[in-house]
């Protein structure tokens, strides 16, 4: 692999993880498209390390007060604050990501990478997300979770282990299902990825190290996500604030026909 095609591809999964249009198929998309080899799931794991650092960068005050509660927690062995509540719920919310990425991993390496997969799920959950975002119409603030909420969004995000669903789609459609206003759904969707994501990043980075090295292209894949990332939150948390999904979901349906129009004249490989 390039330095070149490095950088795309960290581009393209930093901008694509946090809005709700499927990083995972962006991913096996780009190299199809393209016609590059396929770096595989261990290397896109990889390159979410950058999304990571945009995480903790952009939501540090966040971070930091969650830990302030843990340590609470632990310390007067209850649960007293919103805040200590939402770290709770957090941690709710990985846990069926976590299960069903242990039950599915070999099958999202595999299978469900299928452009054929892809093209379905991208126009599926594309008219989910504007059906639901379009009639939702009661709002909660991300302070008026429940414990109820997090557990449904939290199997939301199993859904994501299949590229073309996107885990911000399928738990920005599930907040929104719950009746979270647009950026309450936004904003718990990126704090309750970065669990998840570090399980992701710990269990798959060993395996591209292992076939990139620490090299040059890992290196400025990893940087192109991050600031890709970091981009992608700012725009998306003031876009919804005024807007709806619809976009987004428009882009879903019309990156499939593309998908499909590809496949009728290439075939899948």
């Amino acid at each position: 692999m390039t330095i070149f095609q490095a950088i795309v591809l960290g581009v393209v999964q930093g901008l694509t993880e946090l809005l709700p249009v499927s990083s995972s198929a962006h991913l096996a998309l780009t190299p199809y498209l393209l016609g590059w080899q396929d770096p595989g799931l261990s290397f896109d794991v990889a390159l979410h390390f950058g999304t990571l650092m945009a995480l903790a960068w952009y939501f540090r005050a966040e971070w930091a007060e969650m830990t302030r509660s843990a340590v609470s927690i632990l310390r007067h062995r209850r649960i007293e604050t919103m805040h200590e509540r939402r770290l709770v719920f957090l941690m709710v919310a990985t846990v069926p990501a976590g299960v069903g990425g242990l039950l599915l991993n070999d099958l999202a390496k595999t299978t469900f990478r299928s452009p054929y997969i892809i093209g379905t799920t991208l126009i599926v959950l594309g008219i989910l997300l504007w059906a639901i975002d379009r009639w939702s119409v009661r709002s909660r603030s991300i302070e008026e979770i429940t414990l109820k909420d997090a557990i449904v969004v939290g199997c939301a995000q199993v859904l994501a282990l299949v590229p073309g669903v996107s885990r911000s789609g399928s738990t920005i459609t599930a907040g929104r299902l719950l009746h979270l206003d647009r950026p309450s759904a936004a904003r718990f969707s990126f704090l309750m990825s970065m669990p998840i994501t570090v399980a992701a990043v710990l269990k798959e980075a060993p395996e591209a190290i292992r076939v990139e090295g620490f090299s040059l292209p890992l290196v400025f894949g990893v940087l192109a996500a991050a600031v890709s990332s970091w981009l992608a939150i700012t725009v998306l948390l003031r876009y919804v604030s005024k807007h709806s999904f619809g976009i987004f979901a428009l882009y879903r349906v019309l990156l499939a026909g593309v998908v499909f129009y590809t496949l009728a004249i290439r075939g899948p490989s």
